[in-house]
């Protein structure tokens, strides 16, 4: 009967597995996210901090006009309104809606706003079911385009 007994041999196998299962997965993971999203935001950072301010200060004239907007998304068909305070309808002519996935920019998207009834803007959309940000630009008559972010999640090709 032959006993087996631990040598260096044995130590240094476990040690050669235990390091190249440990280098294995982290060049595996480098490779994963050096190929998935870039995490571009900007194209250009310094002019999107010297546009900082100005943004800034259309987004507080906007809040203060204490208009309320709504975002549909039924049957195939995207829908934004605008009401002012008092409720009214803001008629809109024209906008821009863009879909974007909160990690990724391989199904990003932008539909073309038309004006429909009631002065709301539609435009046909069809979305894969998740979370998506929307970011919409429409022209309300005002100076400056209105514009806003919304975080929306798409259930069954209709926002919930």
């Amino acid at each position: 009967m032959m006993s087996q007994q631990f040598t260096g041999r044995h130590f240094l196998l476990i040690m050669v597995a235990f390091f190249g299962v440990i280098i294995t997965v982290n060049v595996t993971m480098a490779v994963y996210a050096n190929t998935s999203w870039t995490g571009f935001v900007v194209r250009n950072s310094y002019v999107a901090g010297l546009e900082f301010n100005r943004k800034s200060r259309e987004h507080r004239e906007q809040v203060a006009l204490g208009w309320n907007t709504t975002v549909t998304g039924t049957d195939g068909t995207f829908r934004f309104a605008l009401a002012d305070a008092e409720g009214n309808p803001v008629a809109l002519k024209a906008g821009t809606a863009q879909f974007r996935r909160p990690v990724t920019d391989t199904e990003d998207t932008t539909l073309a706003l038309a004006p429909a009834s009631g002065g709301a803007l539609d435009a046909p959309f069809a979305l894969a079911d998740g979370a998506w940000i929307v970011e919409i630009e429409a022209d309300a008559g005002r100076d400056v385009p209105w514009h806003e972010i919304h975080r929306i999640i798409v259930r069954d090709g209709a926002i919930r």
